[in-house]
């Protein structure tokens, strides 16, 4: 009985994506629950499984191709068999002459004894196969090796050339920039930028980290800090954290923040839901979680799904600064970056400090600048002063 393998439904509003790789071939044996295939789609990558056990007897499409959600893909036969290849029988070498010394011409085993040739390895062209002078030379002489030819040469680029590849966008890839530019077009994006003393944060860190981790279990990093101020701000300042619907302001009271994290398929925003009801250690271990899971290719579409606002830290990359770009439909977005010692003045006295630029990229439209200068400068408060955070460890 023959099986169809068809595109599985790949989630809300995602209605086609491209195959991949297939991991199976035609005439190779598959299980049920075995995969079959990989399909990319512009937020996460699915596995394809058997749906039953039998024999591959056709793929439909090709590496590379685009799939609508219920295609055909593949075809599998379930009363098929593979066929055991047939026995290989060794073939029984054939020794070859052997040539008697006797054979050969005086004046040839002396040539033979100067040059080190086995007389019985060489064939005679004489009278009655008498080797001669020339055999014993030209067993003595190695043939000519001709250069290999490559089936397809490869260009020769000259020295100062200018040498380029052409390699197509990867599904995911043309839906960042997709986005992107949409966000650039549709948006008044704009963005300020201030700095934050980092000195406190660090401290509590220095001295916490140890008892945090042995009681949570993670690491407390700079993200739970981060987060915790961003999530205030946003109580104090709705409109970055509501979105734009026609001529209407959704405002949203519950705070589900994307982390951005970098993969090798780009970049990818998974979701830290209600991230105000999340204790420090909750935070690092949701932030820790969906950024394993993101680099394992393991997120679901749930993952990457109504975020209410975005952090993303390119101060892991060393980026100094930077003007991040709104993740649409939402209207605000935080930016941190490297932590720099930078001389500061402080009391009419000059002291190192540990300092972070921070920007927030908003949309002009809903959200006035000296809104988003104060939601900036709230962060800074309340990382320069973390006890106001009412940390738990």
């Amino acid at each position: 009985m023959n099986v169809d393998i068809k595109v599985p439904i790949l989630g809300e509003s995602i209605v086609e994506g491209t195959l991949a790789r297939w991991h199976k071939k035609v005439g190779e044996a598959i299980n049920a629950g075995e995969i079959i295939a990989d399909l990319e789609t512009d937020k996460v990558n699915i596995e394809v499984s058997a749906s039953a056990s039998g024999v591959i007897t056709a793929l439909h499409k090709h590496e590379g191709d685009t799939v609508a959600v219920g295609e055909l893909i593949a075809s599998i036969d379930t009363a098929a068999t593979v066929a055991s290849p047939a026995p290989v029988v060794a073939a029984t070498p054939v020794a070859a002459p052997v040539t008697s010394e006797a054979q050969a011409t005086p004046v040839a085993r002396n040539v033979a004894a100067d040059t080190g040739v086995d007389l019985r390895t060489v064939s005679g062209s004489g009278p009655d196969g008498r080797i001669t002078k020339n055999d014993v030379i030209k067993a003595s002489t190695p043939a000519p090796v001709a250069p290999a030819t490559p089936a397809t040469p490869a260009p020769v680029v000259a020295s100062g050339s200018r040498r380029e590849e052409r390699v197509k966008m990867s599904r995911r890839r043309q839906t960042i920039a997709t986005r992107l530019v949409q966000a650039q077009q549709t948006a008044a994006m704009l963005t300020t930028f201030n700095e934050v003393d980092l000195t406190r944060v660090m401290d509590i860190r220095k001295r916490k980290k140890d008892s945090f981790k042995e009681h949570n279990g993670v690491g407390l990093g700079f993200m739970s800090f981060f987060t915790k101020a961003t999530v205030s701000a946003l109580k104090a300042f709705p409109a970055v954290n509501a979105e734009i619907q026609g001529d209407e302001i959704l405002y949203k009271y519950y705070y589900d923040i994307g982390i951005a994290v970098s993969t090798p398929d780009g970049l990818v925003v998974p979701v830290l839901r209600d991230a105000d009801n999340l204790s420090f250690a909750g935070i690092e271990k949701g932030i820790e979680s969906l950024a394993k899971r993101a680099r394992e290719n393991k997120l679901g579409l749930a993952d990457l799904t109504g975020g209410t606002f975005t952090i993303t830290n390119g101060g892991v990359f060393g980026s100094m600064m930077s003007t991040p770009i709104l993740n649409m439909p939402q209207v605000g977005i935080l930016g941190m970056h490297k932590i720099q010692e930078r001389a500061m003045v402080m009391n009419g006295e000059i002291v190192i400090r540990p300092m972070m630029y921070i920007a927030l990229s908003y949309d002009h439209r809903i959200i006035d600048g000296a809104a988003a200068v104060r939601f900036l400068v709230h962060i800074k408060d309340l990382l320069e002063d973390p006890d106001s955070l009412l940390l738990e460890f």
